[in-house]
């Protein structure tokens, strides 16, 4: 997920830096380090989260999914390296969804207590803020939820060599909401009203709009912190639309349905995984959240029809820990710790360089959110899901495909 700061901002901060991060693909020529090494019994992985500031609600799912994979791989006997059992260590900081605070705790996780692996940020900007100080260090960097797809690329085009994702990329899932919104919701007239002020909305808008096949009867945008949307919401009700696709965050979105619900639009809403958090209901109103639907990697209805797959087990597990059911970053996050343990034992190495190789590789992971391969350019290929909700509540899921 793309966090709301200014794409402006982000540019002047990571321009100087740029040298830092320009790395090239091989991976013992691109860090400037030659990796860290950790100690005979445990593996320490840093947690470079938003426990606080804009995007808290997504790090704080992320940072209970981290949390109980660590402890389940600790009471499993630990992480596996080469034949040594060792403990997974946690050091768990707040970057407070800032980019600056971001990239002076990477700095601080990969540089001077020298972890194997970063787990974090949750959004795009304070992940790309990152990159430089992991990219020195040689330690891998692996984001439950960036979804920007220039995330783990270079400007040159080329991967980023210790960046890597478990979350599939913006364009996919808008490509995927426009399949869904054509060949399942049958809608001929859309609106489409997207956040400018993040690359995630205006990323998933655009390949919406790129692959629905219907009629776009309007186009509005809407900047974060927005609370009043009737005068635009009025506008398409007068459209006669189908449906409307609403990429952006729970924060926004939240008022933008109910404030539709209460004109007495009732034409479906469709968004991204920004509304995969159960505050889109407290703001909306658990009434106003009916023939709602969201793309989604971690699908709580799908998991619930084979409780023998490995979602189920997590959804059991997670709701004894923290009695609730689990959100898909704690999915995300989840896995993407599970995802650094395979690329240890894979490798037999806890050294940094050596993950960094370990994940590179990754094919057919049997995760939580699916089965994961890394492509070339370290994202995962994965399947999606589109979670409908009634009342509130998750009524319906599908598959795209």
């Amino acid at each position: 997920m793309m966090s709301k700061f200014s794409k402006n901002l982000l540019r002047i901060f990571t321009l100087g830096m740029a040298g830092l991060a320009l790395a090239g693909c091989s991976v013992a020529k691109s860090g400037g380090g030659k990796g860290t090494h950790q100690d005979k019994d445990t593996v320490k992985v840093g947690i470079n989260i938003e426990l606080s500031g804009t995007a808290a609600g997504y790090g704080s799912a992320e940072k209970q999914g981290i949390v109980l994979a660590a402890s389940e791989i600790n009471k499993a006997g630990g992480i596996n390296v080469n034949g040594h059992k060792k403990k997974l260590k946690l050091l768990i900081r707040d970057n407070k969804s800032s980019i600056a605070t971001s990239a002076s705790v990477a700095a601080q996780l990969a540089t001077k207590d020298k972890v194997a692996a970063v787990v974090g940020p949750a959004t795009t900007n304070c992940g790309t803020a990152e990159i430089p100080n992991v990219t020195k260090a040689s330690v891998p960097g692996i984001s439950p939820s960036a979804t920007d797809p220039n995330y783990t690329r270079q400007k040159n085009g080329k991967v980023q060599p210790y960046v890597f994702r478990a979350c599939f990329q913006d364009t996919f899932q808008g490509k995927s909401a426009a399949k869904f919104v054509d060949n399942k919701l049958k809608a001929k007239r859309v609106a489409v009203y997207a956040d400018n002020s993040s690359d995630y909305g205006t990323g998933l808008a655009k390949a919406f709009k790129d692959t629905y096949k219907g009629k776009i009867v309007d186009s509005q945008t809407y900047s974060a912190g927005d609370k009043d949307f009737n005068a635009v919401l009025t506008s398409f009700k007068s459209k006669k639309i189908d449906a409307i696709y609403v990429p952006g965050y729970y924060t926004e979105l939240g008022l933008i349905i109910k404030q539709a619900r209460q004109m007495g639009i009732k034409a479906p809403i469709v968004g991204g995984d920004g509304m995969c958090d159960p505050k889109l209901v407290q703001i909306s109103g658990a009434k106003n959240a009916t023939d709602i639907y969201y793309t989604t990697p971690f699908s709580t209805n799908v998991a619930a029809k084979n409780p023998d797959s490995k979602a189920a087990k997590f959804i059991k597990a997670y709701k004894a820990r923290y009695h609730t059911d689990a959100p898909t970053f704690s999915a995300l996050a989840y896995d993407a710790v599970y995802l650094v343990k395979t690329a240890i034992e894979e490798q037999k190495s806890d050294d940094s360089v050596k993950i960094t190789e370990g994940l590179a590789k990754i094919k057919d992971f049997d995760g939580v959110t699916g089965r994961i391969t890394m492509d070339k350019f370290h994202n995962p290929e994965m399947p999606i899901a589109i979670e409908k909700l009634t009342n509130g509540k998750v009524s319906d899921s599908f598959r795209v495909e």
